[in-house]
């Protein structure tokens, strides 16, 4: 029990961290140097604030860091009770990362260059990476909804806003304009962090066959807590 609980409280950290490390990057410091329409504008930016541009690639790969921690840290703590699930978020979260490092690897190529349209282009094909990876950042949602309904883990509702939250954030991706569906995204990705660090699991909810594999050793039979940590 006492490993669950930690499995969850780590993956609660890691999810926290993507968090921070998405907001600071793409909604606070690519905008300070990107200025749609304007590649002069964007050069100046970039070159003027060197040491900024470089924060926003460091912040790009704290991205794609935590995203794989949490996609791991999902697979790890729903694994034995929710087995398809599980392997549906830590899919999806893995692509989604490789997709983040894709623009992470852009961005650094503009820091390093001194050509206005060419920097353009690559913060142009940086953001339509974020806009493709967020389609994976949705469907890695509705998994986490399905394994928070199928083993009582987390109270219900939870699940049922990360499905829908992920369904709005695939939906966004085609429907820019519509802001509003990545709403219940938002508000379920929040709970589930707050969730995790505060509570981990139900104790209430632990099935005898999650307990065990809580309590389980590397060859499955049974051992202490220590063990496994």
């Amino acid at each position: 029990m006492a490993t669950l609980q930690r499995k969850a409280r780590m993956t609660g950290l890691s999810y926290l961290g993507l968090a921070i490390a998405g907001g600071a990057g793409f909604l606070a410091v690519r905008p300070m140097l990107f200025v749609a329409g304007d590649p002069q504008a964007t050069l100046a930016n970039v070159a003027g604030h060197e040491t900024l541009a470089r924060a926003g690639v460091a912040l790009e790969l704290l991205v794609v860091l935590t995203q794989a921690l949490a996609a791991a840290g999902f697979y790890r703590l729903f694994r034995a009770q929710a087995p398809v699930a599980a392997a549906g978020i830590a899919a999806f979260g893995l692509v989604n990362s490789t997709v983040v490092l894709g623009s992470a690897a852009l961005l650094a190529t503009a820091a390093d260059t001194g050509d206005a349209a060419t920097v353009q282009l690559l913060y142009l094909v940086s953001g339509h990476l974020w806009t493709a990876g967020g389609i994976f950042f949705g469907l890695w949602l509705i998994p986490m909804g399905q394994a928070v309904l199928s083993t009582g883990w987390m109270p219900r509702p939870l699940g049922w806003l990360l499905i829908a939250g992920g369904a709005g954030y695939v939906l966004s991706a085609f429907l820019p304009e519509a802001g509003f569906l990545v709403v219940p995204a938002s508000i379920g990705e929040f709970w589930m962090v707050g969730y995790l660090l505060v509570r981990g699991v139900r104790p209430q909810k632990l099935t005898p066959s999650a307990s065990s594999a809580a309590l389980a050793g590397p060859s499955g039979s049974s051992s202490s807590v220590a063990h496994q940590m």
